[in-house]
């Protein structure tokens, strides 16, 4: 049975829409296989579903440098070629590659946050995957010399501040030994003075001593005066010998 042709037009049954895009996508991506592979071709292919779904094949998974070369071409082309750069189709056509790499970077950023990956073949899967450990390193790095700075850091506070508590504390022993140096030197100056002075005459009581004792003194001398020299005689004759 000879298969006839198809007719290009839309297809209104939406199953049979949804059917024929499912194999007309797959063929196409192995079409853009087999001439990358064949042709050694570098290729990129991006196809968007009615639903907005994203389907894509690039060599080597590498999506972003198939574009940047085609910017870079383009460019180019645009060099030889003068155009007006106020015209609206320039506009528009600088629109449209901005478009394109911002859908791309937000697809990148889904992939990167394990969103939105049933699309990714196995070795697209692979690239996303080491392109997340080599990001992992970096920041493993990066973080690794931030905790050495932080450390280095620490420790040459600690070393200051160890310093200044040990001129503290030499500041504060040399004022206690000072003080304490000046506390004797008073002690020093009260004894020597104490000694100079006897105690007993700083007491009141001591004229008062001395005075009632010469007042005795003075009361046993008189009497010793006016009492007669014991000469042997009887007192009836000395009574008339004073007589």
């Amino acid at each position: 049975m000879v298969r006839g042709r198809v007719q290009l037009k839309r297809i209104d049954n939406k199953i049979n829409r949804q059917v024929t895009f499912s194999k007309r996508r797959s063929g196409l991506l192995k079409k853009a296989h087999e001439i990358s592979v064949l042709c050694d071709a570098e290729l990129g292919l991006i196809v968007f579903s009615t639903k907005g779904k994203l389907f894509e094949y690039a060599t080597d998974s590498r999506m972003e440098r198939v574009l940047e070369r085609y910017e870079r071409y383009s460019y180019s082309e645009r060099q030889l070629v003068p155009t007006d750069p106020t015209s609206p189709g320039s506009w528009t056509l600088e629109h449209a590659k901005l478009k394109t790499r911002l859908e791309v970077l937000q697809r990148n950023q889904k992939h990167y946050m394990g969103e939105d990956l049933d699309s990714l073949s196995m070795k697209e899967l692979q690239n996303v995957e080491n392109q997340l450990d080599s990001a992992l390193k970096h920041i493993r790095s990066r973080k690794n010399q931030l905790m050495h700075e932080s450390i280095s850091v620490l420790q040459k506070k600690d070393k200051a501040l160890q310093e200044q508590n040990n001129q503290l504390s030499k500041k504060a022993k040399e004022k206690e030994v000072a003080q304490q140096n000046q506390w004797d030197q008073q002690n020093h100056e009260i004894n020597s003075s104490s000694f100079g002075l006897p105690h007993q005459l700083d007491s009141p009581h001591l004229g008062e001593a001395y005075q009632s004792t010469e007042v005795d003194n003075g009361e046993v001398e008189g009497a010793n005066s006016q009492q007669p020299a014991n000469t042997g005689m009887p007192q009836w004759m000395l009574r008339h010998l004073n007589g």
